[in-house]
């Protein structure tokens, strides 16, 4: 999935994005991609979905024991969401940086979160934190014939 450019040393990865309802009923979608592509990150797969109770909960799986799973659910199933399949250099580290801290209310303004989030569940955007995480979720939301090379 990830590739060096020949000759130049550059190590290209993709990292998986998604929108998530606040960002979509705020009307900030294409805000959050300008800012993305600003940065000088390419979108290589791209939809709006409308998540199900059971791909939330495959999603944030790591949570189902905790007090708020069930309101991140509720939260997550409230509207369509954009998904992305984001590439660049070192794409993971960058989109991570953009958006800033999960917690809205500790993000620096000029982060994605700390401009337009509101709270840790309200908060803009969803980051693969990790290489691994992201192969997992680009996996999850696409299929191969949806991300695109160019």
């Amino acid at each position: 999935m990830d590739y060096q450019v020949p000759g130049l040393g550059v190590f290209m990865e993709k990292t998986f994005v998604m929108l998530k309802p606040d960002a979509i009923k705020k009307g900030l979608a294409g805000e959050v991609i300008s800012r993305l592509e600003k940065a000088h990150l390419k979108i290589v797969g791209m939809k709006m979905v409308q998540l199900t109770d059971e791909i939330c909960r495959e999603h944030y799986a790591h949570h189902v024991n905790k007090p708020f799973f069930q309101g991140l659910v509720k939260f997550m199933c409230s509207s369509p969401i954009i998904c992305m399949v984001i590439e660049g250099e070192n794409a993971v580290e960058k989109v991570r940086e953009l958006a800033g801290p999960t917690d809205s209310k500790k993000a620096s303004k000029g982060t994605i979160r700390g401009d337009f989030g509101t709270d840790v569940q309200a908060n803009i955007i969803h980051a693969s934190d990790s290489r691994e995480t992201a192969e997992v979720e680009i996996g999850r939301f696409f299929k191969k014939d949806e991300i695109f090379h160019y």
